[in-house]
Order: structure tokens, then sequence, then C-alpha cells
């Protein structure tokens, strides 16, 4: 029998990967985007720059750097010395009272500091969320398109997934009777996300009520996504889940991520909207608790920094960010209209991104989403992300949060791919007026 350099037969060793982490990448945005960034050669003589319009990450542009204050509030709480320890599992109290401060600002009753729980980032809020409601035979009701890491953490903890459609011809609202029919009774939370990634919609309040009332009269909490909160330019002003906290329970997940443009900083919240007390009595708080016991916690000179961050941020760089994502949305959707490939059915009202549909019909030798991404990131040096990557097979999310020169410059080289690969029996008129 072959033995390996350790004089053991294979087969021998006891020990096995997890199965259910082995296939985790195909549900990951980073595991697909670095998939597609593979195909670039890097010998190649082509000196233009690669253009990244599919991350959800702008802060390497200069136009979207973070807020001076926020740099400072950091500098200060390192200079300080107060900040080298472990902090409480929960999160520091000055920070937690800060955030519920924030956050009770958009909503009709007061948060209490004890309603919010720090988290490293959002996507730590997502695992831990995802982790508290599991149970046997337990499933969860998530919207597509989405963001797929909902997913791949609840297939790491044994959750069934039931995918409900939001609609592209409805500015991308929750299909609200095709989502009570997923329901039965082993179903515990439904996650609804505002503004929308990968969509760009922000809903309004009219239909968050709606959504509301369906997770009431299924007996269901809702979980909130609201990362980009604050993050619109449309016509809809954001309208947090928890302005109807007394309908039905909410769990909102937020972080300095996205409106500070601080990934890196991994700082993130879970927050009980829920002034009836739901969910204490069924010891969701109680289990939240434990998880967090047992979790990493951010980093404490960044918890001891978001009194200040919060407090001392300008409202010009809150107004810069939404004026420059404004720009950049005009600019995508204008450049894509004249893509005749591609067809993007509402103008983006939020967020960083846009979804936007392939005729494959109209092109010469691509074969579906996942391939138009990989040669064009081989022959423009573009990256998108597909739209297998957040459940809409054929369809693309572009990210607009990039400098307004670079995206322009990445449109025109997108739209020069669709030229090149356009089915010569296709209309000569590739170009739309």
């Amino acid at each position: 029998m072959e033995k390996d350099g350790g004089g053991v037969a294979a087969g021998e060793w006891r020990f096995q990967p997890n199965e259910s982490l082995m296939a985790a990448s195909s549900l990951s945005v980073r595991g697909v985007l670095t998939e597609i960034v593979a195909n670039i050669d890097n010998e190649s003589e082509d000196t233009r720059p690669r253009i990244p319009l599919g991350h959800g990450d702008p802060s390497v542009f200069p136009c979207f750097r973070t807020a001076p204050e926020a740099v400072d509030a950091v500098v200060s709480a390192l200079r300080s010395g107060q900040y080298n320890c472990y902090p409480p599992c929960v999160g520091l109290a000055p920070a937690r009272r800060a955030i519920a401060d924030y956050l009770s600002g958009d909503l009709p009753y007061e948060l209490s500091p004890d309603d919010v729980y720090l988290t490293n980032g959002c996507a730590q809020a997502i695992e831990i969320v995802v982790s508290v409601l599991a149970r046997p035979g337990a499933n969860i009701l998530l919207p597509r398109p989405g963001y797929q890491f909902y997913a791949a953490r609840a297939a790491y903890n044994g959750i069934e997934v039931r995918y409900f459609n939001l609609l592209p011809e409805s500015k991308w609202e929750v299909d609200l009777d095709g989502l009570e029919a997923l329901a039965d009774e082993n179903t515990v939370a439904m996650v609804i996300v505002n503004p929308g990634n990968p969509c760009g919609n922000t809903f309004t309040y009219q239909h968050l009520a709606k959504v509301a009332n369906t997770a009431k009269k299924l007996g269901i909490m809702i979980i909130a996504d609201e990362v980009y909160e604050h993050l619109t330019f449309g016509s809809n002003p954001f309208v947090p889940m928890g302005m109807f906290g007394e309908v039905v329970p909410v769990l909102t997940l937020g972080s300095i991520s996205k409106r500070w443009v601080v990934p890196g900083w991994r700082l993130g919240w879970i927050v009980t909207n829920d002034p009836n007390g739901v969910l204490s009595q069924t010891k969701i708080v109680e289990c939240l608790k434990n998880y967090l016991d047992i979790s990493c916690d951010p980093a404490t000179f960044v918890q001891g920094a978001i009194p200040q961050i919060i407090k001392n941020t300008n409202d010009d760089f809150l107004r810069h960010t939404i004026s420059v994502l404004r720009q950049t949305a005009d600019i995508c959707y204008d450049k894509l209209k004249e893509i005749d490939c591609i067809s993007c059915p509402s103008k983006p009202e939020g967020t960083m991104f846009v979804m936007v549909k392939l005729d494959l019909s109209r092109l010469e030798g691509i074969h579906d989403d996942m391939d138009f991404c990989s040669k064009l990131a081989k022959e423009e040096l573009v990256i998108v992300l597909p739209g297998c990557a957040v459940g809409f097979k054929n369809w693309l999310r572009i990210t607009f949060a990039v400098d307004p020169s670079s995206l322009e410059d990445g449109l025109e080289r997108l739209k020069s791919f669709c030229l090149k690969h356009s089915k010569r029996s296709s209309s000569p008129a590739i170009i739309r007026s």
C-alpha cells in the first residue's frame, strides 16, 4: 500500500474536511470574482488599467475616501491607550449607546443600548443571526436576486433555503404572493435587503408595510439587512424596517462599512427592533448573547472611536458621497442604454449596484453570464459580477461606485466587447440612440 511522506498509508488518516465548507466559495461573491479575475493574462502586453465593476468596495478611489473626522476618531482612540483591551462580548457600552441614538433618529421609538450588539462587520452579523435561528427542519426565505452569503451560512447551519422573487418590472419589489406560498410551519424568518444589493432599488414605506404585515401573518421575524442605509439618491427616501417593529419583530443588520466607506474597519451591528419584547420572550436575545460569548469581537479601538465618528462626521461628507453615487448611477444607466445586448429594467436609486439582463441571442460564442464575464475580463480587463453569483443567471451586477472617469472607460470597453461579439446576422444598428 502506498504511503505518504509521514509513513502513513493513504486512507488511514482519520481527519477529513468539512464537506459543507468545500463548496462555500460557489456561493461567495469573492470566490466568483476570483474565478473571473483569473482569466486575465498577467503577462499580456495590454497596459490598460483593470476596471473593477464587480466589487462593493469603492474605498480605493479618492472620490470615495472616508471622512477625515472618522480617521481622527480612530487615531484619537488609539492614542488614548484606553482601547487595547478585550471588549465585552456585546460591545463597548458607549459605542452601543451611540449607535442606538444614531438609529433612533429614523424610528418612531427610542432604541436602548441594550438593543445593540456589535459585530465584526455585517458579514459576522449574518453569520450570528442565521446560526441563532438554526434548528432541525427550519427554513428561511431569501430574496432572489440576493446576496448569497445568507444561503452559504444557511447551508452550513443545515437550514433549508427557499427563494422569493424580486420583480424587475416593479422596481424589484417583493413578490408577496409568491413569498406567502413558500412559507410553512417550519419557516422562521425572511430576509429583506433595503436599499437593495444587488438591484439598486429602494423600497417605499407602503411596500415595507405590506412586507411587515405578510411576515406577521406568517408568524415569522424579519431580518433587515440595511448595510446601505441612507445611500439613496432617487425618488424614494430610505425607510428602516424597524419602523414596523410594533407589527413584527425585526433584527436589523448594519455597519459603518458603506456609508462611511470603511469596509476594512469591520464594525457592524445587530439591533433588536422589537418594542413588544417578542424576541426576549422567545429567547432569541438570550441565544444571540450566548453566541457572542463564543465568537470574535470587532477591534476595540474601532468600537472606541464610534461615538466620535457618528458625532463629528460633517454632513458635507455624507452629502458628497450621495452626490458622487448619483452622478455615477446616471453615467452607468445612460451608458448601458447604448448597448443592444443589455437591458436595464430600472434606474438605480440606492446602494452602489445595478442589475442588467443579458440578451445572449444577440451574441456570438457567449454561452452564459459566467462565460460573458470571463471573456470580458480577459479581453477588456473589465471585471463584472455574473448574475449567477446572486441567483439570477444570465444577468449581470454592475458596480458604479468607482471614479467617474474609470466608470466611463469601463463601460466603453463593455460596449466594445459586446460589439465585437455581436452576431453578424443581427441588425447593423447595434448601438441604440
